[in-house]
């Protein structure tokens, strides 16, 4: 995967969904992790020739766990971009103090109030998430088999609560084409110091998918496009009252 091949199905999910307009203040929450970093090298590389003018702001939030991220405060500032680095005591409250058992969703939206406070902060409008479509359809199966819904998230959304509206430009893109990208381009990896990860629901799902696949190699393209075809669904009307 080169720049210019990631750049090309960003753009396309950027122009579909109307995810950048002129004006935007964009904060990218930069975790760390392969898909937030090349998330921002793309989004920083998309606003030397984008037809909108748009302002770009990295921010992580530091859990508490004893991360180093001096690598993208460096890697920010080679992309001119200005950087955030939040601290929170979100580690130590969630595995010390609560013993959370299933951390992840207070974990999400703990990380996600604090993404917030920053765009809040910083005078931003819009947050951008590393999402891609392998993200994509492995929410779509948490929600169907620990929910009972046929729910995913969307590839533009509005947080009512917070004013925020949420972009995932990289929705086009698969997971192993972004970690090639990160690995061709070398772009700095922090580690997550998690002690949940690769221990939870969405790595099962991910493992899933893949066992899945072995026998229908095509199933993961017909779920996606399931997803963003819901033209194509027939599922039950409403009771009627």
């Amino acid at each position: 995967m080169t720049v210019q091949s990631a750049l090309s199905s960003m753009r396309r999910a950027v122009t579909d969904y109307a995810m950048i307009a002129d004006g935007d203040r964009i904060v990218v929450g930069l975790s760390g992790g392969k898909d937030s970093t090349a998330l921002l090298a793309l989004l920083a590389a998309y606003r030397r020739f984008s037809p909108q003018r748009f302002e770009l702001f990295a921010a992580t939030v530091d859990m508490g766990l004893g991360a180093n991220y001096t690598p993208l405060a460096d890697f920010c500032a080679a992309l001119d971009v200005p950087y955030t680095l939040e601290k929170t005591d979100i580690g130590p409250v969630i595995f010390d103090v609560r013993k959370e058992k299933s951390p992840c969703s207070l974990c999400s939206k703990m990380r996600r109030g604090a993404l917030n406070t920053i765009v809040a902060r910083l005078n931003a409008n819009k947050l951008a998430l590393g999402h891609h479509a392998d993200d994509l359809v492995e929410t779509m199966l948490l929600s169907l088999c620990y929910e009972g819904r046929f729910s995913t998230f969307a590839p533009l959304s509005f947080m009512d609560r917070s004013g925020v509206t949420l972009i995932r430009p990289m929705v086009y893109l698969r997971e192993g084409d972004v970690a090639a990208l990160v690995r061709n381009q070398n772009y700095p990896i922090v580690k997550n110091p998690c002690k949940a990860d690769h221990n939870t629901r969405r790595e099962y799902m991910k493992q899933l998918v893949k066992s899945i696949q072995k026998e229908i190699p095509f199933a993961f393209d017909r779920m996606l496009g399931a997803i963003t075809h819901p033209e194509r669904n027939n599922l039950w009307p409403p009771r009627a009252e």
